[in-house]
């Protein structure tokens, strides 16, 4: 009886997870600056955050990341890495988000 009482909490420890990993999108933030993207060149950094994301940390400036285009998309969300980091790390308080500018 343990070995299945076993079996059933992991399968639904693992259906949760592939629920909070498909419901990603949820936690998406675009915002268009101007007439939004417009030549599709994309840069992409990662930006990490202590205590949970109450302290930043690191340098990912979205300014340096446009330049002097007036006409861009910026995203920001959590990936399947952002996912995986934060599994990992979020014991420790560190986690992880992906920003992604498209010009």
């Amino acid at each position: 009886m343990k070995k299945n009482s076993f079996l059933r909490i992991t399968a639904l420890l693992l259906v949760l997870v592939m629920v909070s990993m498909s419901l990603s999108s949820c936690m998406t933030n675009r915002h268009t600056i101007g007439k939004g993207s417009q030549t599709g060149v994309v840069e992409k950094s990662r930006q990490w955050y202590a205590l949970w994301g109450l302290v930043k940390l690191g340098d990912s400036d979205t300014n340096k990341m446009v330049g002097d285009t007036t006409d861009y998309k910026i995203e920001t969300y959590y990936g399947g890495v952002d996912w995986l980091i934060n599994f990992f790390l979020g014991v420790f308080s560190i986690q992880s988000r992906t920003i992604k500018v498209t010009k």
